[in-house]
């Protein structure tokens, strides 16, 4: 069945999901209900002059990490908003950031999406105010990680898909499959790496679904407790071989670059870097598929600057700013019309715009109780319970 089947169908759970992840965050929340951050705003005013963005490392860059690589200072001098940001390195510290009232804007992972709707934390955006959201793919508009109950909650932004890098020294021929971190992981004992956060759940439980058919997995982001019993086992053997966990992605390069680690799951902005050091690395999609991301730039409830904010929103939406930070980072455009503006093959490895394509990777979500892939005579286990077993995973 395809993935995007199982898409559609969380569309329709998505008034149980907001319930649900409401009980998830509702100890330590700050501000709001069920139902995000109050209402869209209807009209746009004066600018502030200023707009604090949290976002993924290479999505905000103002030519300090690298001079040929700017696209915030266009936006300065366009709208005379001055750019502040900060850089996580997990949704998790993304969602925790977000309840210092500190920023204005975020860029959200699906796995975080709907929890800062829930918490009240991120307001609906009124996309009329935005006119470069008609440009967007319409198969990435009203998702169930962008959208409640017909409401937008942001602007699409980027999409890809977590890899396998490895050692090509070790590694002469591309590995073919997750084995090599799984059931294969301690031929490389000590110098296995994996993403740090509870959602790195969901890979063991998309290597499952083909290794362990038995087990009926049919959304890696809806396990029953047998079901994620059988990821957390998995996990728990893979921990042995496991050098780092890594989060933050100049660490993991670090790592690849000395040798301390030779194989794990990482990004394609990672590979782009190695690449460019001259590091013997590469990446892979194997056999399985894998868990990936469809980013959105969302504004806080509390917004010191909501009329920048909407700014920003527009300018990373149009074609030249999308096509230049989605090129960078290692990622498909959200804009169909950004392909114009980035380097020739660039859309084309990435698979940009390409449906079918996009259908096959398992977009992070956030777990909730009532089962995402629509089983109602099962309960799943939801974000809690994940974020319980990852800390048990590592120890």
């Amino acid at each position: 069945m395809k993935r995007m089947t199982h898409t559609a169908r969380r569309g329709a759970t998505v008034g149980l999901a907001i319930a649900s992840i409401a009980m998830l965050t509702a100890c330590g929340t700050t501000s709001g209900g069920t139902d995000g951050g109050g209402e869209a705003a209807t009209e746009l005013g004066e600018m502030e002059g200023q707009v604090s963005l949290l976002a993924w490392p290479g999505y905000v860059e103002d030519g300090s990490n690298d001079p040929e690589v700017d696209w915030v200072t266009p936006f300065e001098e366009e709208t005379g908003c001055k750019v502040t940001s900060k850089t996580y390195g997990t949704s998790d510290e993304a969602f925790s950031l977000m309840k210092t009232g500190d920023y204005d804007v975020v860029a959200a992972s699906g796995d975080a999406s709907l929890r800062l709707v829930a918490a009240g934390d991120v307001a609906p955006v009124n996309t009329d105010l935005i006119p470069n959201y008609e440009g967007i793919y319409d198969f990435l508009k009203m998702q169930s990680w962008n959208s409640v109950d017909g409401e937008a909650y942001g602007v699409p932004h980027g999409y890809g898909a977590n890899l396998l890098m490895y050692n090509t020294e070790l590694f002469p021929e591309a590995p073919t499959s997750w084995d090599v971190v799984f059931d294969k992981a301690s031929e490389n004992a000590g110098k296995v790496t994996a993403y740090d956060s509870p959602i790195y759940i969901a890979d063991a439980a998309v290597y499952l679904m083909h290794h362990q058919p038995e087990l009926g997995i049919e959304n890696p982001y809806a396990l029953d407790e047998e079901q994620f019993a059988a990821a957390v086992d998995l996990l728990k053997e893979q921990r042995a071989s496991i050098g780092e966990y890594w989060s933050d992605y100049l660490k993991e390069i670090q790592a690849f670059e000395t040798g301390d680690t030779v194989v794990g799951t990482s990004w394609q902005v990672i590979q782009n870097v190695l690449e460019g050091s001259g590091a013997p690395t590469a990446v892979v999609l194997p056999e399985e598929g894998t868990t990936g991301w469809s980013d959105t730039w969302m504004i806080a409830s509390e917004s010191k600057n909501p009329n920048c904010a909407y700014a920003w929103l527009n300018y990373i939406a149009s074609p030249e700013a999308n096509a230049a930070a989605t090129e960078y980072f290692g990622e498909a455009p959200s804009n169909e019309a950004a392909c114009e503006f980035r380097s020739e093959g660039s859309c084309e490895a990435f698979h940009a715009g390409d449906e079918d394509y996009a259908s096959q990777i398992w977009y992070w979500s956030t777990p909730i109780a009532e089962c995402l892939d629509g089983r109602t005579d099962v309960e799943c286990v939801d974000y809690s319970g994940w974020t319980e077993a990852w800390s048990e995973i590592k120890g």
